[in-house]
């Protein structure tokens, strides 16, 4: 297995290295056949590995790699462990991404800088590959900046679009904050443990229980403090609330970025981050109320935003903050295996949600309103139902005991721990979980009803009429063709088969990826077997639920997808009612409950001014003054004077020699 997985972890930077160093001078379609090719390569490679721990024949191994550090005390090799939960993520992170560089080959096929961009995408895989593979802190702090970095290139890609790079940038300082905490906490645990090694600390977390530490001029529980500031940076990498205000203005970059960034790579680093070190958090229980009562809010706030929101890939956008708060409570109650099953099952249906937005929006001239969709199940028949299996995915669409699309299975178990763990933190995320579900399932039937049915809408929108009539270079044959139904000068068109065909494979992981594999995931103590804390107390308190308690996700489901006919089929006009009626209400959700606002307010404009306080003092006042305008001004005129007695004749020289000697003999004789 060694071998596989030197392959699985390098291929993807090899083709980032050719691709990105090559570029135009190979060309697009080698650029995008070589990583593409790496991709698929580390894709099939790890699905043996994941079935081998799930049937039982393979077992965690270590691979070295090379030494790294030894200085004093602090000693480390960088070395890839596999273990169940670094298969999981192996499948997850590979099989999403070589699907995402198959879309990206139909939806980058006209940008000019296509080998920068597959480039950036596989260097963001094998940063991932990194975090997930890490038997150290500080290998995973590696693949933690790393992601950090390529997700910085990949949302600022569009690089001479202003707002791409101030979303670039803002996702760039948001996680510097939260990276913070995190490296604070390896610190703290490098402190305490003397070892950075993984095993090593999860071995030792158990005697630390009880033991207290100086922070801050206080004495506190040495667990709750490194817990909760390694909490801090899964926040900022996985946009909890607070640390959540980068994910919506990613969605500047590409959409193919988007499904990376948000179904398979950087924001799930948070929650493997937690559930890598769930044995150190189990003695940390404040730091679990913690992430319980983050997560829930999270869970709640952004599922609110959701349904306000017009921009289809901004829905989908805190739709996945929405489902991060999920996994990250069902952590907070110790349900680790609950959590680790939503993100590999939201993986599969939020990727095919972003692929199949960018299909939406390939067809509709990359316009991304959904005020001028409508009707465009009969125009792009493939990508309707490929988003249909999402939706039923995501909203938790199944029958208790038959059948379930993915999330029926996982959400559900999520609920269940939560309410199965009796305690304050569990109820309020049970309760806030199943508001957020009947949210979910509004938001995302609003989504397919303004997009998929009604009379079309678009002649309303000049982006369309406007690239109707000059066709913005792209090229398609039947912009000029008019509509079926009457609707003038444009014709929505279905995507070309290389977006296809990952939206079908997509599809069937929405379907059946929870089927499949939640008995192994929720009641597999050997599949785990170690790489996470399992509690078998509360898997049976989770079974011993009651009933109404397991029909809960569902019936609110069926709650909110009956609000969203209403609102959006059968009365349209609710909507406009509600926003007259409750206008305040409205605009405090749709402006985000103000987050960005406040933040403007408390840091960025305090910080602006920091800085023209000391460009004036500082480099105006003090360096230029003292500087430029000060002692290199004297020495400037100084030379201008001297330059000026440099006269070139003969007699001049002799006279400056003669006064010169005058002055030495004067000076000697007195």
């Amino acid at each position: 297995m060694a071998t596989q997985i030197l392959i699985i972890v390098f291929a993807p930077l090899i083709a980032a290295l050719i691709a990105g160093l090559g570029n135009r001078m190979i060309g697009n379609v080698a650029a995008k056949g070589v990583t593409t090719a790496g991709l698929f390569l580390a894709a099939g490679l790890s699905w043996p590995i994941f079935l081998g721990f799930l049937s039982g024949t393979a077992t965690a191994e270590v691979v070295p790699v090379l030494k790294w550090v030894q200085s004093g005390s602090l000693t480390f090799d960088w070395a890839l462990r596999v273990d169940t939960l670094t298969a999981i993520m192996l499948v997850v992170i590979n099989s999403v991404s070589a699907l995402v560089h198959l879309y990206s080959w139909g939806y980058m096929e006209e940008d000019p800088d296509q080998p920068r961009f597959f480039a950036y995408l596989s260097l963001f895989t094998f940063a991932m590959l990194m975090l997930v593979t890490a038997d150290n802190l500080v290998q995973m702090f590696f693949g933690w900046e790393g992601v950090g970095l390529a997700s910085y290139l990949l949302i600022g890609f569009w690089f001479k679009k202003p707002s791409a790079g101030a979303a670039a940038i803002k996702a760039f300082v948001v996680n510097r904050v939260g990276d913070l905490g995190f490296m604070l906490g390896i610190f703290g645990t490098f402190l305490v443990f003397q070892t950075t090694s993984i095993p090593e600390i999860l071995a030792a977390a158990p005697a630390m229980s009880g033991s207290t530490i100086t922070f801050v001029g206080m004495r506190l529980y040495t667990m709750d403090i490194l817990c909760i500031l390694l909490f801090i940076g899964a926040m900022g990498k996985s946009a909890q609330l607070g640390l959540h205000t980068w994910l919506p203005d990613a969605m500047e970059g590409p959409t193919p970025v988007s499904a990376l960034i948000h179904a398979a790579t950087m924001v799930t680093a948070g929650v493997f981050m937690l559930c890598r070190l769930s044995p150190m958090f189990e003695t940390a229980p404040t730091a679990l109320t913690i992430v319980t009562i983050v997560g829930a809010a999270t869970c709640f706030f952004a599922a609110t935003i959701g349904t306000t929101q017009w921009d289809i890939k901004r829905v989908i956008a805190y739709s996945t903050c929405s489902q991060l708060g999920y996994m990250f409570f069902a952590a907070g109650v110790g349900a680790y295996g609950a959590a680790m099953f939503h993100l590999f099952t939201h993986a599969f249906f939020k990727a095919l949600l972003f692929l199949g937005a960018g299909s939406v929006i390939h067809a509709m001239h990359h316009e991304q309103d959904m005020r001028y969709y409508g009707g465009l199940r009969k125009h792009i028949p493939l990508t309707f139902w490929a988003m249909m299996a999402g939706t039923l995915a995501i909203t938790g669409v199944g029958i208790l005991g038959v059948f379930g699309f993915a999330g029926f299975y996982s959400k559900d178990a999520i609920l269940e721990a939560a309410y199965a763990r009796h305690n304050g933190a569990g109820q309020f995320a049970f309760w806030a979980g199943a508001i957020t579900a009947l949210l979910t399932s509004f938001y995302s039937w609003r989504l397919m009803f303004l997009t998929f049915w009604g009379k079309p809408r678009w002649e309303q929108s000049e982006h369309i009429q406007h690239a109707v009539h000059d066709d913005h270079g792209h090229g398609h044959e039947d912009h000029h063709h008019a509509p079926s139904d009457g609707t003038a000068g444009y014709h929505p068109h279905e995507s070309p088969v290389s977006m296809l065909l990952p939206l079908g494979i997509l599809s069937l992981g929405a379907v059946l990826a929870g089927f499949v594999f939640h008995h192994e995931f929720i009641d597999g103590a050997a599949f785990w077997n170690g790489s996470i804390f399992y509690n078998e107390d509360l898997i049976h308190a989770m079974h011993g639920v009651p009933l109404w308690v397991k029909l809960s996700a569902t019936i609110v489901m069926v709650l909110g997808f009956a609000g969203a006919y209403l609102a959006y089929i059968a009365k349209p006009d609710i909507p406009a009612m509600f926003v007259a009626s409750f206008g305040a209400l409205h605009n405090f959700v749709y402006r985000k409950w103000y987050f960005d606002e406040l933040y403007d307010v408390l840091f960025v404009k305090p910080a602006f001014a920091f800085g023209r306080a000391f460009w004036q003092l500082g480099d105006v006042g003090t360096i230029d003054r003292f500087g430029p305008n000060g002692v290199a001004s004297v020495i400037q005129r100084s030379s201008l004077a001297a330059k000026s007695i440099q006269s070139g004749y003969l007699y001049t020289y002799a006279l400056i020699m003669l006064l010169g000697l005058v002055a030495a003999v004067t000076y000697v004789l007195l």
